[in-house]
Parts: C-alpha cells; structure tokens; sequence
C-alpha cells in the first residue's frame, strides 16, 4: 500500500546505476551542482564561507515550513495558511511580550504561547478539513484570509521592538561558527526524514496519499494522521516565526506574506507529487537550498528580481518535466 519516496524501482534489463541516476533527487542534485558552478563562475562573492553561512540563516524559515509541507502535500493535500500562521505568532509573540502592551508575559511565556497558537491553527486546519470534509485548498485558502486579518487586527499596524540581547541568539548568533537557527533546521531535518522513511508513520502517510480509501480499510487512521500533519505544520511555522522575528529583531504583521509559494515551490521543486503518494525529505531540502542559492547567485550576478523569478519558474519547470517523465517510467514498468 505505502509508496516508496524514490519511484522508480529496478526492471529486467535496467542497471541499477541507471535506476539511481533516474531518481529525482539525484538528477535534482546534479542541477543543483551545475547552478552552483554558473552562479560561482558569474561571482567570486558567491561560493564564500561567509555567503553561504548567511544564505543559510535566510532559508531556515522557508527550510522549516517546507518540511511539513512535505508531509501534507505527499497526503494529497496543501497548507497555504502557513505564511499568516507564521506572521499572526509573530505578532502575539510581541504582542503578549510588549512592556507597554496589556499582557507583558516574561519573553519566554510568549515564545511558548506562540508556539501553542501556531499548532492550534494547524490544529484548525486538519479539524476542517477531517471533520468538516471542506478541501485543504478551500480550508488553507480562506484560513489564509483569517489569519493574516487576525495579525493585522491585532498588530494595529504597530511594530515591537526592544527585544532583550539573549533573544537575538537565535536568529543572529552562532554556534561552533555556524548559524544558530541552521543547526535547528538540521535537527528538524533529521528528525522528518527519520519520521517519514523509517517509520510506520511515515510509511502511513505514502499510503493515505495514493489511496487514501484503500487506506482507510485497511486500518490506518487517515483522519488522524492528517490533523496531526496540519498541526505539525502549524507549530512548525511558529518556529519559524520565532526565528524570523529573532532574526529581524522586530514584528510586523505582513511577516511571512508569500512564504507558502516558496515553501510549495520547495517541495514540489524536490520531486513530491502535488498528487500525492511520492516524495521525500531529501528532495525538499535539495530544493529549498536550490531556490535560496539562485536566488543569491542571480542578486550577486546583477540579475533583476524579474529575472530571477523567471529563472526559478524554469527551473521549477523542468523539475516537473522530469519528474513525470519518471513517473510514467515506472508506471510503464
């Protein structure tokens, strides 16, 4: 029942060094290497220590979203209120922290209560969706809505500032010279690959994504499993709201507008089937690096924000291109 994350098995009469070098995530890899090499050759500023240390402290949020994303989107399903998650814990961690506000919680309570709202707001999601039976494109969308008017409604078009010095740790320190917030995205990392691949779980959420009925009868708690993922992914994205707002060392209430397009763009860029039932951890962070380091190269290089946009939309193309080409590989073997 549950899918492999690497579609493409070996056939009579296939190597298997064919079959490895068909997956997606290595022919993703090889272009990631090739984007490298032209960005490097176009800038000396761009393959520096420095550069790429602090790309990485700027893709950590969207590495954060996306690795949920994973998970709903290899279910069949899609989460784009994770952008106004993010943005309305940005504002209730300020708003609840602020010395002149009404709470003024120590700055600890208010990192722990934005972590709870951005679960239950995930929480919310999977609750429609499961119970409700409204489409996660529907639900997320008009969930967008309400989010971002509820940071909005509570920020009052007003800003938080004044953080203490231990708080900006996160999002602008750095442990045994790496980032600090990239060793939380690592852990994350590891810890969704483990969960995915090697774990009944994991191997759950494949099934539920190829066939979810099918799924259902054979004894998998499929409602379940997706408020859990939706949830996940809400308390993902107050992490990254954390981040974010440590980083910047301010909160606003357009916080994380259009993160939800980068984070899919991520996913689907890694090779998991906005269909569902395939797709991987790998991938995604192949991809998430991917679209950061273009991003950056083509700044460096002089190209206009228009045309990096253009480039990244290509290589988002092509990306899809291969990866049907793989699928009706394997579904003709």
């Amino acid at each position: 029942m549950a899918a492999s994350s690497h579609p493409i098995e070996e056939r009579q009469g296939s190597s298997p060094l064919t079959n490895i070098l068909l997956r997606q995530e290595v022919i993703l890899f090889l272009i990631l290497i090739l984007a490298v090499t032209l960005l490097a050759l176009s800038s000396d500023k761009f393959l520096t220590v420095s550069n790429i240390l602090n790309q990485g402290r700027l893709l950590t949020e969207i590495g954060l979203v996306a690795l949920p994303m994973t998970f709903i989107i290899i279910t069949g399903g899609i989460d784009l209120s994770v952008g106004s998650i993010l943005g309305v814990c940005a504002i209730v961690l300020g708003y609840m922290w602020n010395p002149s506000g009404p709470f003024q919680l120590p700055l600890e309570a208010a990192i722990i209560v934005s972590l709870a709202l951005g679960t239950l707001c995930g929480l919310v999601n999977g609750l429609i969706i499961v119970y409700i039976g409204v489409p996660p494109l529907i639900t997320t969308l008009a969930t967008l809505a309400l989010y971002r008017g509820l940071a909005e409604g509570i920020s009052q078009a007003r800003s938080v500032r004044g953080y203490p010095e231990w708080f900006f740790q996160l999002g602008q320190g750095e442990v045994l010279g790496v980032p600090t917030q990239l060793w939380v995205l690592v852990f994350f990392v590891i810890v969704t690959a483990i969960i995915l691949s090697r774990t009944v779980f994991g191997r759950s959420l494949y099934a539920i994504g190829n066939n979810e009925l099918g799924a259902r009868f054979s004894g998998i708690p499929t409602g379940l499993y997706k408020i859990i993922i939706y949830a996940f992914s809400g308390f993902m994205s107050g992490m990254a709201a954390w981040i974010f707002v440590s980083r910047v060392t301010t909160t606003r209430s357009d916080m994380g507008s259009g993160l939800e397009l980068d984070a899919i763009a991520a996913v689907v860029l890694g090779g998991t089937s906005i269909f569902g039932g395939t797709g991987s951890i790998v991938g995604t962070v192949i991809g998430f690096v991917l679209i950061q380091l273009l991003k950056n190269g083509l700044s460096l290089a002089g190209v206009t924000t228009d045309g990096t946009i253009v480039v990244i939309g290509t290589v988002l193309i092509l990306a899809i291109l291969i990866n049907n080409f793989i699928q009706r590989r394997t579904n003709a073997a």
